[in-house]
């Protein structure tokens, strides 16, 4: 059963490969936001009543990789954020009502969501098709950078003041 979210405004971090933890960790203070680490192995997390670490256990059969995303979407709701790069993810958030944030800054919403799910399928079977015997599929995202940075501190800044005007 997954533990109670506070009532303030909640950041969840789909955290296994997320470039801005410490981000996350300013801003919140700033806004006075609770957060939520989650993830398949221990992360360290600033000391602090507002910040806690949610690492989820094996399923029955094994390691379970998509634990921390079922955590998430079960914890989602209309006072949350969550940030992920997990399109799948993105979009069972956002059926529980939550505002959902990439890396970068960029939102998923309704309008984006569908198309995100389909180009991600288009990819997925581009990268099938190359794996054989003449190589594998290569490149991926460009390089996280500054302005990247600097994009998600913004929207997540002005995420908060919405959610904290409602």
């Amino acid at each position: 059963m997954p533990a109670p979210m506070p009532l303030t405004p909640a950041i969840l971090v789909d955290a296994d490969a997320c470039p801005v933890k410490e981000e996350i960790y300013r801003v919140a203070e700033r806004h006075k936001a609770h957060v939520r680490v989650v993830s398949n192995s221990p992360f360290r997390v600033p000391v602090s009543e507002r910040v806690k670490r949610v690492v989820v256990s094996d399923g029955p059969n094994g390691p379970k990789y998509d634990a921390a995303d079922d955590w998430i979407a079960e914890n989602a709701s209309p006072s949350t954020v969550v940030i992920t790069a997990d399109i799948l993810l993105a979009e069972r958030c956002l059926k529980a009502g939550a505002t959902v944030l990439r890396h970068d800054g960029k939102p998923f919403d309704a309008a984006s969501i569908g198309s995100a799910i389909a180009t991600r399928a288009i990819m997925e079977d581009l990268r099938a098709g190359m794996d054989g015997p003449l190589g594998t599929a290569g490149g991926g995202p460009p390089p996280f950078g500054k302005a990247d940075r600097s994009n998600f501190l913004q929207a997540l800044d002005r995420v908060l003041v919405k959610l904290a005007r409602a």
